[in-house]
């Protein structure tokens, strides 16, 4: 009932138009990148874990940002408040060095863009059909050719997975041990890279003849589609909204830059 709920509830972004997400998490995490501090990229990351909550992905969602986003901040917040070179004011005094002000605040804005476009990508992924954003990516006028190596791009992670998880299951019917330590597993999964790596490689190239024989190439024909590209009233709205945010946000950052106003 549970997931049944959560996928209820994601309905709402699964039904807006995938070039419109794609466009909305592009510009939202430029606009957080533009502004010259980590507060509006702070005020984003807010906004996705309520439309992560809206849609029933609350606990996935905080589980990946908060997985990434502690060890990066650590690791952001040790290199660059301590030994940045910008560092004029410094706020503590760790013994083996001083944490500077400026590094500091350069580290939290490094982090909250990524976070912006890692939690905007996450979602739309999840809620995306990729056979659906290179559908309309190409009715906008994006060439086949490179649709199909957008579409191809997408699927390899997922397609790797899938033949690793067939070829693992078919070793272990014939006796091979997956369990057991780290170093035993490591053993047995290196050898199986091979036929992945080589397996996605035939795949690729059947899929290309195939493409060609269907005259794929041609250009001087109208290329057509199965899939069917949803569109929602809630489309433009997000897209206006998130790319009057960018243009403030680059305004904001070019007065600050020539001093008109300090952030």
């Amino acid at each position: 009932m549970t997931e049944q709920a959560g996928g209820a509830r994601a309905e709402w972004l699964r039904g807006l138009n995938p070039t419109a997400k794609l466009a909305a998490v592009l510009l939202l995490g430029a606009a957080a990148m533009a502004f010259p501090s980590p507060v509006l990229g702070a005020c984003l990351i807010v906004v996705l874990f309520v439309v992560a909550a809206s849609s029933g992905m609350l606990a996935p969602f905080a589980k990946l940002m908060v997985g990434f986003g502690i060890p990066v901040t650590i690791m952001l917040l040790f290199i660059q408040g301590c030994y940045s070179p910008a560092n004029v004011t410094f706020i503590a005094d760790l013994g083996f060095a001083r944490l500077g002000l400026e590094g500091v605040m350069s580290a939290l804005q490094t982090v909250v863009t990524l976070l912006v476009f890692l939690g905007g990508f996450y979602l739309m992924n999840e809620t995306t059909y990729t056979g659906e954003l290179v559908a309309d990516l190409t009715s906008r006028g994006l060439p086949p050719k490179a649709g199909y190596l957008v579409l191809a791009s997408l699927n390899v992670v997922p397609q790797m997975r899938r033949r690793m998880a067939t070829i693992q299951e078919a070793q272990v019917s014939r006796g091979l041990d997956m369990e057991g330590s780290l170093v035993s597993r490591l053993r047995a999964t290196i050898p199986l890279l091979g036929p992945v790596i080589m397996s996605s490689l035939t795949d690729a190239e059947e899929r290309s003849m195939t493409l060609e024989t269907h005259g794929f190439h041609l250009n001087e024909v109208r290329h057509t589609s199965y899939v069917v590209v949803h569109h929602a009233r809630a489309d433009r709205p997000i897209v206006v909204i998130a790319v009057a945010l960018f243009v403030v946000s680059l305004a904001i950052r070019i007065a600050a830059l020539a001093g008109l106003i300090a952030i």
